[in-house]
């Protein structure tokens, strides 16, 4: 049996970033997937704290000197924030997979209340860490 010879037609084009109007929620799920992957440097943080804790005075004061810089504050603040905006945007998820917000209001009003929540958590954080120290 010989094989059927299709005649050539246009095939449509998949939509892309080209095409799409940018929103709040594509916004967070990229947003999501970057902090997602941001948390492997936290935790490599973290692990640094650990080794350096274990290895003796010499080796921890070094990272206790970094991180009480300016930049490594700076780099805590920012690992803050990324825990908090991953964590926030996993309870979106959360209350998606319970089948709840998928209407055009509650997803924007989630998506906006990842980003303004995390940035709130990380400065509640700070300021509580700086005040009880």
């Amino acid at each position: 049996m010989a094989p059927t010879v299709r005649p050539t037609v246009a095939q449509p084009l998949s939509p892309h970033l080209q095409i799409y109007r940018w929103t709040w929620t594509m916004a967070m799920s990229v947003f999501h997937r970057v902090t997602g992957t941001a948390l492997y440097g936290g935790t490599a943080l973290v692990a640094i704290w650990l080794v350096a804790l274990a290895s003796g005075p010499r080796a921890y004061d070094f990272v206790a000197w970094f991180f009480g810089s300016w930049i490594g504050r700076l780099v805590l603040f920012g690992y803050t924030w990324v825990l908090m905006h991953h964590m926030l945007g996993g309870l979106r998820h959360f209350v998606w997979d319970a089948g709840y917000g998928f209407d055009r209001d509650r997803r924007l009003g989630l998506a906006r209340a990842t980003l303004i929540g995390s940035v709130i958590l990380t400065v509640v954080i700070w300021a509580l860490a700086l005040v009880l120290r």
